[in-house]
């Protein structure tokens, strides 16, 4: 279990592999929310052949009982490279602090998996949150239609000295 300190007006952030077509269906939920709704990064949905994927493992993160956020990774190759995407948190809920929980899990997870760098599309307003988590920019490119930072962690120097998480990671942001 892995924690941070927690700002005082936050609860406890828990994020884990969704559990079973339920909790899926929840994860699909909150990015449908976010990436179609608020953001019109997509027409009618986000979901693609990657969620398909038998490798793909979706995030959930919980303030206390309720879902908030998610986060998707799945590995690109058999050289140990990942992909990160679709972190998505709630409008309503973006003060609880699940993003840097999320992205903290994902790389912890695909570390532990074996995993030596996992890579990132960025929203460019996003870019030093994700610098700030250690992350590295390396470029720029368009996704989606909208202008992204192409970036990039090194998995086994992230982990370094950290306690490894192990599925249902405990966080809290601070």
């Amino acid at each position: 279990m892995t924690r941070a300190t927690a700002r005082p007006d936050t609860a406890e952030i828990v994020c884990r592999a969704a559990d079973g077509p339920d909790e899926l269906a929840v994860h699909h939920r909150i990015r449908h929310a976010v990436f179609v709704g608020e953001q019109a990064v997509f027409g009618e949905s986000d979901v693609d052949a990657v969620d398909a994927r038998s490798d793909v493992l979706h995030v959930l993160a919980f303030a206390g009982e309720e879902a908030v956020g998610t986060v998707r990774l799945y590995p690109l190759d058999d050289e140990g490279l990942w992909q990160g995407d679709r972190l998505a948190v709630l409008p309503g809920r973006r003060s609880a602090g699940a993003g840097a929980p999320l992205v903290r899990f994902a790389v912890a997870t695909a570390g532990r998996a074996g995993g030596a760098r996992m890579i990132a599309h960025v929203q460019v307003p996003n870019r030093r949150f994700f610098e700030r988590l250690g992350w590295t920019a390396v470029g720029t490119e368009t996704y989606a239609g909208l202008p992204h930072v192409a970036m990039t962690i090194d998995l086994q120097s992230a982990a370094a000295g950290a306690p490894a998480p192990d599925r249902r990671a405990s966080v809290q942001d601070g």
